[in-house]
């Protein structure tokens, strides 16, 4: 094969594995060696078990070609918030080892998934301090994002070819921009959350990491993720569609790199071919990240960890403490005006969206930022998690420093893989125009850091 199988997409390791040429074992020994190389420095796994994952892929290997799954010879990282061993970032839960699978993972490993371990998350997904350890792959001086810190570190590392994460306010689609790689965070509750530690239940949601938007494509039709608008059978051309560029009221003394990467990516939208245009929303969007969707938040929060602030107080960091610390109650009345209000937007938002190809907003405000302690604001992404929109990230812009920073795409409720679709095409003129700035990672030549 010449490059080693971590450096495959998941889509193209399927379809090795059908025609015979590489076995599940292989690519077990092949994940295993860079785990080995790569983990001292990323450290973004939790929990691996080689012996486990040996087992499971000599009996991948034994299943008849007939009775093989769609995900036959993928190479899956697990958020450690979903059960299998599961610790959630937390010592409370050390050494725990519920005995049914989450939802999600069940799903995954059915449909013929080589499930590697669990990665790296702040503690209860819902910390912005980083997981101990757990670094960007580009700069092992600097954040990976949270609270998926882990899955969008393996994908970037090569260590795993698809990882589940979540994101309750930005934990998906920052971390994918902080590491150069494609995520989605589909539409809330298209995914079951059955298995999860909850942290904000009407905000939770399951999403996917991968180095191909064709690999979320693969995975969005696992999960049977569907649309209510029938996708075309051919391709949109980028010269008859159309963009809205979203500021939000979050634009506030935009980063160099990200008034480069706003730029660049509508001059190369317009260049395309492509009609953009900017576009400011109503004023009932003001404030809604740091406000209707931390309101939520808190309060469900508040409701998660109950048990844990009441047995285990002192083994909880300081930002779950203050989801249960009375001077920062949410009242009730507050929490039905937070839901009546992004309630509201919901219907809004996808009259809105559903007028364009997709609309383009920040994914983060900045680069990774240096030091480990600290993962990143979700202030670009809280709103639209909260009026339940998909969100695609897609690479492939670079800051003077070399490090990645991302653009998110996004529609109307449910229309996942018609969005999947647009961001295929939009990645094919903004992945790799920065490639010669990237500080890229230690990879053989010739394996692709993202494909399109």
């Amino acid at each position: 094969m010449g490059i080693s199988s971590n450096y495959l997409t998941a889509t193209e390791t399927i379809a090795l594995v059908a025609q015979g040429q590489l076995t599940v074992e292989q690519l077990a020994l092949d994940h295993l060696s860079r785990y080995d190389e790569r983990d001292p420095v990323v450290h973004a796994w939790a929990y691996v078990d080689r012996e486990r994952i040996l087992r499971e892929a000599k009996r991948l290997d034994g299943i008849p070609k007939e009775q093989r799954g769609p995900l036959h010879g993928v190479v899956l990282g697990v958020k450690d918030m979903m059960n299998m061993p599961t610790q959630s970032g937390s010592p409370i839960y050390k050494d725990s080892r519920p005995n049914v699978d989450a939802g999600c993972v069940a799903i995954c490993r059915a449909a013929g998934a080589l499930i590697f371990g669990k990665t790296h998350t702040t503690e209860f997904a819902c910390s912005n301090v980083g997981p101990p350890g757990c670094s960007n792959p580009y700069d092992a001086e600097r954040t990976p994002g949270g609270s998926s810190s882990g899955s969008a570190a393996a994908v970037r590392d090569f260590q795993c070819s698809l990882a589940l994460g979540t994101q309750t306010g930005g934990s998906i689609i920052r971390p994918a921009s902080y590491n150069g790689v494609f995520a989605i965070k589909p539409t809330w509750n298209a995914i079951s959350t059955y298995g999860l530690k909850p942290y904000a239940t009407t905000l939770d949601t399951v999403g996917f990491f991968a180095r191909s938007i064709e690999d979320l494509q693969l995975l969005s039709k696992v999960f049977n993720i569907n649309s209510d608008i029938p996708l075309s059978p051919t391709i949109k051309p980028l010269a008859s569609s159309k963009f809205a560029f979203v500021k939000t009221d979050q634009w506030i003394n935009p980063t160099p790199e990200l008034q480069s990467a706003w730029e660049r990516s509508a001059s190369l939208l317009r260049e395309a071919g492509a009609e953009v245009i900017d576009l400011e929303l109503p004023s009932e969007f003001i404030g809604i990240s740091r406000g209707s969707a931390w309101t939520i938040n808190q309060a469900e929060g508040r409701i998660s960890f109950q048990y844990e602030w009441l047995n285990h107080p002192d083994l909880l960091g300081d930002l779950v403490k203050s989801h249960l610390d009375s001077r920062n109650t949410v009242t009730q009345k507050q929490l039905v005006e937070a839901y009546d209000k992004v309630s509201s937007l919901r219907p809004i938002i996808d009259k809105i969206a559903s007028q364009y190809d997709a609309i383009i907003t920040p994914s983060v405000e900045s680069e990774a930022t240096i030091g480990l302690g600290f993962t990143g604001s979700p202030r670009y992404n809280a709103m639209w998690t909260a009026l339940h929109v998909p969100c695609v990230n897609i690479p492939g812009f670079a800051s003077e420093n070399g490090m990645p920073i991302g653009l998110t795409l996004l529609g109307p409720r449910f229309n996942d893989e018609r969005l999947l679709q647009v961001a295929d095409t939009v990645a094919k003129v903004w992945v790799g125009v920065d490639q010669a700035k990237l500080n890229l990672i230690p990879a053989p030549e010739g394996a692709l850091q993202c494909k399109v």
